[in-house]
């Protein structure tokens, strides 16, 4: 058996890890591993089957349903173009800043959880604990709903999930839903001086682009929903990040290519806003298709990430609370893995180290104040596990 690593030795180690979710995070996940063996802990993985990713789940303490669940995911957003002052794949600790791209988001959670993980392992508990690590979060929540199934008929059924994005470690009881959709359209080139002969794929994805720019105008003006009041903005969101396509400027494009993202709030449903969004689609195809027949627009789901309800006397948020000692209610905008266990039966709950908003930022950093508070908060768990 090997020395048990300190939380922050181990988070140095997980930022080391440029898991960026374009690329593997298996170097990530062979470490912890490997590093809970040395301690006598046995895990298992979930292999993707067309990447090389996997994620990692374990079970400390008695074999036995009732675990608490600590879920994190293993990959970063990238760095790429931003004015890092440090490097973004090494901690640097300055004025009471723990500096590293994950550091927040959310390797500073991670490290605690296998931190909990082990201690637990050898304090004793009488109720067991289990720790989730997944990938591709980052790039819409993929990596945690075939994680989710995989640890079904492996480990013990867990009762309460603690999904640690930064919440400033206050119990977050409720989220928006996501949803994404990559939006193809096709359209007809010619030289721009025969424009009306031509179908220019940006310029008909602009209006698609502007009825989204208009559907926020009409959310942000309607009344809130009751559900929707405790969220900011109080209601749903649609977004266009990025968008390509075009070979010259003096040719109508023959391709434009974004996705239109929607945050959705409680009590709204998905479905309806995506049948909204393809009512409009099938409107610009045929302005597209009465120019050029064989013009088309192309829509892929590229995510989908139900909402977190906040439970009536759920015991994942009774447990945090009770641990933090926070009694007032928060809800987020951004979407989680919450959202995917409270689905697949779980209560679930968010509650982690570090302010979001620094969460993608270049300098990313959490405070050693939350960090520590963070270890303070799984000694507090680790303890209730006690009985």
């Amino acid at each position: 058996m090997t020395t048990r690593l300190s939380a922050l030795e181990i988070l140095r180690k997980l930022v080391s890890f440029p898991t960026v979710s374009r690329d593997s995070n298996i170097p990530l996940i062979d470490w912890v591993a490997d590093y809970i063996e040395t301690q006598g802990i046995e895990s298992h993985r979930y292999i993707d089957p067309e990447q090389p990713k996997h994620a990692l789940f374990a079970h400390v303490g008695p074999w036995e349903e009732g675990a608490i669940v600590l879920s994190g995911h293993t990959d970063v957003v990238p760095v790429d173009g931003q004015p890092w002052e440090t490097d973004p794949f090494e901690v640097f600790e300055k004025n009471g800043k723990l500096y590293g791209r994950g550091t927040c988001d959310m390797k500073g959670f991670d490290a605690l959880a296998i931190w909990a993980l082990v201690e637990a392992h050898h304090a004793g508990i009488s109720r067991p604990l289990q720790i989730a690590l997944s990938f591709d979060e980052e790039v819409g929540c993929t990596g945690a709903p075939p994680m989710i199934e995989a640890m079904q008929p492996v480990l013990p059924k867990g009762a309460a999930v603690i999904v640690g994005e930064p919440s400033m470690m206050q119990a977050v009881s409720g989220h928006k839903g996501g949803a994404g959709f990559d939006t193809h359209l096709r359209g007809f080139e010619v030289h721009s001086s025969l424009l009306d002969r031509g179908v220019n794929a940006i310029m008909y994805g602009a209006k698609l682009i502007e009825w989204a720019n208009e559907m926020n105008v009409a959310n942000r003006d309607a009344e809130p929903a009751a559900l929707a009041q405790a969220f900011d903005p109080p209601y749903t969101t649609l977004h266009v990040g990025m968008i390509s396509g075009g070979t010259a400027h003096n040719i109508t494009a023959k391709d434009c290519h974004f996705a239109m993202d929607f945050r959705v709030v409680p009590g709204e449903a998905k479905v309806e806003w995506e049948a909204r969004y393809r009512e409009k689609i099938a409107e610009v195809e045929a302005m597209m298709q009465a120019v050029v027949p064989e013009t088309r627009i192309e829509l892929t789901e590229r995510f989908d990430v139900p909402a977190l309800a906040p439970e009536e006397n759920g015991e994942a948020e009774t447990l945090v609370r009770s641990l933090t000692g926070d009694n007032a209610s928060h809800v987020v905008s951004y979407g989680t893995e919450a959202g995917q266990f409270q689905q697949a039966g779980y209560s679930a709950v968010i509650c982690g180290p570090g302010d979001i908003a620094q969460a993608h930022q270049p300098n990313e950093f959490v405070s050693r104040a939350q960090f520590e508070a963070g270890q303070a908060f799984m000694e507090r768990l680790i303890s209730r596990l006690q009985g």
